[in-house]
């Protein structure tokens, strides 16, 4: 047995003998980026401070001789040969560093998906290296050459070898971008992104109940949260709540019977808040009205709200008076004119050449 100290925090896991630094973290609750697993794609790099170590076989592309002398490592591949092993990774409070913001990345409109009346689902491959994100950040779309502003939009899914990004974009009345994307944007389509941006990731580390509220086009940077905690193997039940003012709604049912299926700690509740249809077996009403008929008490669960701002004003209000302590409520309102916000460079991780 071993244990990995994680720099600059002082925070700890257990390393069983056997088990790769990343499978240790991963079941310590730190969502280390990871892709391949094999030692071929380096995004798990981080620079060892201190403790003997097998590498493994890993690729010079992946990991070169230069960076083995500066003391960096794969941690898909590593594994401890010494009591102590101490890494760098994250801020002092042990949450984890930000991908730097890259502008302009070109990226391709592989298909587009009609979720609902009012939201369109692209789904997009990089042309250059794949964009580095956290589940629940968003990006910059627009097309300012053609008179399209920038908007932010979040990614629905969690990282993928492939780079591919999912944007969900409900369409607003009154919005230029939005109905661009809605009735200019094809499959096959070149246009940039900017990002990653935002801070609604949480606390990777934490190890409680969890329950994520979402409306409307909100369910996005909550999908992503979700794919990847339950692929990564959390193992505290999930509660997803999304509203719809109909039936027709309340779209991504599909990939929630799958999770359902697939992990027993997972629970979707559907609800709308338009007139109850007949044969409506389901949850009906506003989820802040709703909550305390589900949880008698939330302080010990991690809540994550996302969608316009004044339904994720009603739900911190209903989790609040549920016992839901304010350091676990993590939120993602939209507003029109949201603009991206760089964190300090002490909370960003170096750029990957």
């Amino acid at each position: 047995m071993s244990t990995i100290r994680l720099h600059p925090s002082g925070r700890t896991v257990a390393c069983d003998g056997g088990r790769t630094v990343l499978e240790a973290l991963e079941k310590g609750g730190y969502a280390l980026p990871n892709n391949c697993r094999a030692g071929a794609c380096g995004e798990c790099k981080v620079k060892v401070v201190s403790g003997e170590y097998d590498q493994g076989f890993v690729l010079d592309m992946a990991l070169s001789p230069e960076e083995r002398s500066a003391g960096y490592g794969l941690m898909c591949m590593a594994k401890p040969l010494c009591d102590e092993m101490v890494i760098e990774w994250g801020t002092a409070d042990a949450k984890p560093k930000l991908f730097a913001p890259r502008e302009n990345m070109w990226f391709v409109v592989t298909d587009r998906i009609a979720r609902t009346a009012r939201i369109v689902e692209l789904r997009m491959r990089p042309l250059g290296t794949p964009m580095r994100y956290w589940p629940g950040q968003y990006v910059m779309l627009g097309d300012t050459s053609a008179g399209v502003p920038s908007r932010s939009y979040s990614v629905a899914n969690a990282p993928r070898e492939d780079g591919e990004i999912v944007l969900q974009i409900t369409r607003q009345d009154e919005g230029t971008t939005s109905k661009w994307v809605h009735e200019r944007l094809t499959s096959g389509a070149r246009l940039t992104l900017s990002g990653p941006y935002g801070t609604f990731i949480g606390d990777t580390s934490a190890h409680t109940p969890v329950l994520c509220l979402a409306a409307g086009s909100g369910l996005a940077p909550i999908l992503a949260l979700a794919e990847a905690a339950l692929r990564r193997g959390y193992k505290e039940p999930v509660t997803l709540m999304y509203s719809g003012r109909e039936p027709q709604d309340l779209y991504d049912s599909g990939i929630m019977a799958w999770w359902e299926a697939k992990h027993r700690n997972f629970r979707y509740l559907p609800t709308l808040t338009g007139p109850k249809p007949a044969g409506w077996s389901g949850l009906h009403g506003r989820i802040p009205a709703l909550l305390p008929s589900l949880f008698d008490d939330l302080s010990a669960f991690s809540v994550f709200v996302a969608g316009s701002p004044a339904f994720v004003d009603d739900c911190v209000a209903a989790v609040k008076a549920l016992g839901a302590t304010p350091a676990l409520i993590h939120t993602e309102g939209y507003f029109a004119q949201q603009q991206p916000v760089t964190p300090p460079s002490d909370q960003l991780l170096p750029a990957r050449t």
